[in-house]
């Protein structure tokens, strides 16, 4: 993208100056090319004609993104933070450094996603077409795919053991990518998404999908089988019958012992057992 503007003055230098004051640069930060040089007038009073400049700025996708994340940060405090461009194929990478900058990257880089989709758009306006900006910070995205690497190959191997499928939380186009990758690796194991914008999640499952839950039953539970007959335990047995005294037909059954009462003690004096006692005055 260009950006221009033309101007006159009495001398070229002077037909400069004024143009970058309309595009807002300085001299330096711009090409310029003169159109028309000065005339004098004839005798000081007829004729001549101003000089008269175009002066132009060759701005790149990444050079205005970089532009407009500077202005960003300023507002947000931070007016000494460097922003280095590494050019890239459709797109290029801002690498920011400096003091205390590290709550740009914010929860889980939700702060940093928000300045690169921003810095994203600004980019693409300049050619109207797509290109892509990455923000980074420290070397914050690098760790963040290794992170997102390992999560995706445990949550894969789960699914392989288990059966079941297993959701992960919501992540932006660029994250889940990772994640499906990295699920490619491990055989048995797929991926896929679902929800919609900012619920966009991935679902990780076995390949052959998931295995049915395995029927639960009751037993263990204090409860017995359908028509099971109760258990015959300790506390449980029948009572025994009496003996029977000598044999054949005529046989008495042996006498019942009856048990034996203890006599009660005997009360001695005018006090009653285990009545009030007085205390004696």
């Amino acid at each position: 993208m260009i950006r221009e503007a033309i101007a006159t003055g009495e001398t070229v230098e002077l037909a400069k100056e004024a143009a970058c004051r309309e595009l807002g640069v300085e001299s330096y930060d711009a090409e310029f090319e003169i159109l028309e040089m000065p005339t004098k007038k004839t005798f000081g009073l007829f004729g001549g004609s101003p000089a008269k400049v175009r002066v132009f700025i060759k701005s790149s996708p990444a050079e205005a993104a970089a532009k407009y994340l500077k202005e960003i940060l300023n507002h947000m405090g931070l007016p000494a933070v460097e922003i280095q461009i590494t050019e890239e194929e459709n797109g290029a990478q801002l690498s920011l450094s400096g003091d205390d900058i590290g709550f740009i990257i914010g929860h889980r880089g939700e702060t940093l996603d928000a300045l690169q989709y921003l810095t994203g758009l600004v980019a693409n306006h300049i050619d109207n077409s797509y290109y892509r900006i990455t923000i980074d910070i420290g070397n914050y995205r690098e760790k963040r795919k290794e992170t997102l690497e390992i999560l995706g190959k445990k949550i894969a191997a789960k699914a392989i053991k288990t059966g079941r499928n297993s959701s992960l939380e919501p992540m932006n186009p660029y994250e889940r990518r990772i994640i499906h990758t990295a699920v490619q690796t491990i055989e048995g194991a797929k991926s896929w998404s679902e929800g919609e914008d900012l619920a966009r999640h991935v679902v990780i499952g076995p390949e052959a999908g998931e295995r049915p839950a395995p029927r639960r039953n009751n037993y263990g539970k204090g409860r017995r089988p359908y028509n099971d007959k109760p258990r015959t335990g300790f506390n449980n047995r029948p009572p025994k019958s009496a003996p029977s005294v000598g044999s054949g037909p005529s046989a008495s059954p042996a006498p019942v012992r009856q048990p034996v009462q203890k006599e009660a003690p005997k009360n001695e004096g005018k006090a009653l057992l285990y009545g009030r006692i007085d205390v004696k005055k």
